[in-house]
């Protein structure tokens, strides 16, 4: 089975609860950790990351928390992943640190770097917006069961609550 990390998955989570309070209201881990059931400490470890690589920053001092560096339209869920994790490599043989040691001869290199490539595009193509306006929930919802979503954005959606 696939499965994406803890780290990347409570990284969204706690990324949406920052974008709620953009452009000028921090949020503080206690508030992220409550609201979404994560560890004060696990949170530290990935808002950190995420405030060394640039998405977020922090503010001290009392109302302090975290903010987004950038708008929610242009965070994509992609650059939250590879902020926490590193370029999507579905399998070992993908990541940098070990690589492939049979490229040459390896009848599934390519499949599994062609599908780990779809996945990096599909999450570049959703922003922290498109998850608080709940704008995709009707593709997602489409894509869960097996069905094909609208290829492109369109300008004027309704947002779902």
């Amino acid at each position: 089975m696939l499965k994406l990390s803890r780290k990347v998955r409570y990284g969204v989570r706690a990324m949406y609860e920052i974008a709620k309070g953009y452009p000028d209201t921090p949020v503080t881990i206690k508030v992220i950790s409550e609201r979404q059931d994560v560890s004060v400490p696990f949170l530290e470890q990935i808002l950190g990351r995420l405030r060394k690589v640039g998405i977020i920053k922090s503010v001290k001092g009392p109302g302090g928390g975290y903010l987004l560096n950038d708008s929610p339209e242009k965070i994509t869920i992609a650059s939250i992943l590879m902020s926490l994790e590193g370029p999507v490599a579905i399998t070992s043989c993908l990541s940098p640190e070990v690589g492939c040691v049979k490229i040459e001869t390896c009848v599934m290199h390519l499949l599994w770097k062609a599908l780990g490539n779809q996945i990096e595009a599909f999450l570049n193509t959703i922003t922290l917006n498109d998850l608080l306006t709940k704008s995709l929930l009707n593709d997602f919802l489409l894509l869960a069961e097996g069905g094909a979503a609208r290829t492109e954005k369109e300008p004027e959606r309704t947002a779902l609550v």
